[in-house]
Order: C-alpha cells, then sequence, then structure tokens
C-alpha cells in the first residue's frame, strides 16, 4: 500500500515557486502578493489564515491579512474588497470562509475581481471550469490532481466515485477528474446525501474522493480492494490519550480502509498541504496576470 503523502509533494510544489520568485527578485521585480481577509475568531479560519501566511513567506511571496470583528456590516467588507480589487500591488486575495450569518456570501464572492480570485469561487471562474478553460482552480481539487498527478496514480478511463457536492471541493473535483487529458479522462460518479445504496457506488472506485464532511464515514466495506482513496475531511475528535486533548481524523476510517487500497491519503497530511499549495500557485497565476495588465 502507498501512502500518498502530501508533505512532501507540497515541499516540492513550494521549492519550485521559491525557485521562481527567486528569479522574479533577482530580475528587479517585486515579489507576488497575496492577501487574506479574515472576519471574526473562528479557531479553524485563524489557523487556516496563519499558515497561508508562513507558506507565503516560506516562498518568499508578500503577504497581508485584513483582520475585522465579526459585527463587520457587509458593505463595510464590500468597501474592503473593492480597495483590494483596485489596489495593483495585490495579485490575489481570499476572503476565509466561513463569514458570519449577516452576510450574503454569494454577494462577497461575486464582489471580488475574478483576476484577484485565487480561491477559484468567484461565479466567472466557476463558469471558466465548467467550460474547461484557463481559469483558477478551486485549491482544494487543484491540490488532488497534483497528488496523484505527482503520485504517479493512473487516471485514464479509472471509475472515480466523489463523495461531496460541495462547490468548494466535490463538484470542481468532478469536473476536473472528467477532463480530456492525460492526468484526468477518468469516469466520475459524483455521490451526495440523496444517492440510493451508497455503498454499492462507491464499491465500484478505482479511485474515491471523499469530501462529505463526516468524519469516519467511509468504512472497508464501501471500498473496492486495491482503490485508491483520497481523504479531503478533517475533524477534531476528543483524545484524552493526546497532550492536546485531541486528534485528528478524515472522512474515511483510515484504520479499517487502508488495508484495502492500493493506495490512500493520510489525515493530517495527505490533502491539507496541497491546497496551500495550491493557492500559492494561483497567487503566481494572478501574479503574472497583473504583470501582464501593468505592460499593456
Amino acid at each position: 500500500m502507498q501512502i500518498i503523502d502530501g508533505k512532501t509533494i507540497s515541499a516540492e510544489i513550494k521549492k519550485e515557486i521559491a525557485a521562481e520568485v527567486a528569479g522574479l527578485i533577482d530580475k528587479g521585480q517585486r515579489a507576488p502578493h497575496m492577501a487574506a481577509i479574515l472576519v471574526g475568531h473562528d479557531g479553524a479560519s485563524e489557523t487556516y489564515v496563519a499558515s497561508k501566511e508562513k507558506n507565503c513567506h516560506s516562498v518568499g511571496m508578500t503577504s497581508s491579512v485584513y483582520r475585522y470583528e465579526e459585527n463587520i456590516s457587509e458593505q463595510a467588507l464590500l468597501e474592503v474588497i473593492s480597495f483590494l480589487n483596485g489596489d495593483p500591488e495585490v495579485d490575489g486575495f481570499i476572503v476565509q470562509l466561513p463569514l458570519p450569518k449577516h452576510m450574503n456570501v454569494d454577494r462577497i464572492i461575486a464582489a471580488i475581481d475574478p483576476d484577484k480570485d485565487i480561491d477559484g469561487f468567484h461565479p466567472m471562474n466557476m463558469g471558466r471550469l465548467v467550460l474547461g478553460e484557463d481559469t483558477f482552480i478551486p485549491a482544494t481539487p487543484y491540490g488532488i490532481m497534483e497528488l496523484l498527478k505527482r503520485s504517479g496514480i493512473e487516471t485514464v478511463g479509472k471509475e472515480c466515485v466523489v463523495l461531496g457536492r460541495s462547490n468548494i471541493v466535490g463538484t470542481p473535483m468532478a469536473l476536473l477528474m472528467s477532463r480530456n487529458n492525460e492526468h484526468a479522462n477518468a469516469t466520475v460518479t459524483l455521490c451526495h446525501s440523496k444517492t440510493r445504496n451508497l455503498a454499492e457506488v462507491t464499491r465500484r472506485a478505482d479511485i474515491l474522493v471523499a469530501a462529505i464532511g463526516k468524519p469516519g464515514f467511509v468504512k472497508a466495506d464501501m471500498v473496492k480492494e486495491g482503490a485508491v482513496v483520497v481523504d479531503v475531511g478533517i475533524h477534531r475528535i476528543e483524545d484524552t490519550s493526546k497532550q492536546s486533548g485531541f486528534r485528528l481524523i478524515g472522512d474515511v476510517d483510515y484504520e479499517e480502509v487502508a488495508p484495502k487500497c492500493s493506495a490512500i491519503t493520510p489525515v493530517p497530511g495527505g490533502v491539507g498541504p496541497m491546497t496551500i499549495a495550491a493557492l500559492l500557485v494561483n497567487t503566481m497565476k494572478a501574479y503574472r496576470k497583473n504583470i501582464a495588465k501593468e505592460k499593456r
């Protein structure tokens, strides 16, 4: 069984990006600049944004975080987005989700300049993804595609089942796996809460992507012998044997499922590091777009 090591592969990607950034700076150009907007004090969001900031600095990029209290008005947040849209020094930015309940998330995302939307959530970028056009790919699905490619996992002609239909992971994942290229060309089934006989469907999968948001949901009887399993979930569960008092698990019951797999991603250390790496890749893409605009 192969454990697909997201830490090692993300380190490779970051090394490539760091070399490119160093080359830009050697030529007298400015470093790419990623910004993040963080509203409130959600623990997971704080951790994620801090990780983005740390990883930006590790590859030589500039990073800015705009922090606001949970009671900021939607209009005030839209004004911050407008400011970042117009700032030529900011190449790309994200609005960290979830947002407070008084915010219209769709309106907030739609306000982001599509050319700075490094999360790939803007309706225009999602539409380009559906059409197979060049665009910002949402970071987690992009990271998974890189994991499969760089781990030598064959996808062409394989049956892929995606558990979960969110716009952040499941739906773009299904689109990417069905694309006509040498690192995709799978036959894809997208499952969700209304899928009948779910275990029968998942047992057909040569490649199973679990992004259903339920800890330990995927059991051994849902997985075909020799399948490749990608676990997108990450959940804190109480564990008094740990100094922290908790441990992290995914959407897959790893101990049960791993022995049946030809390859599997661990939690932590699988998909998570790749999401950050993919965001850095998207920032480089946004930087190139921005520089091309400046030259016109």
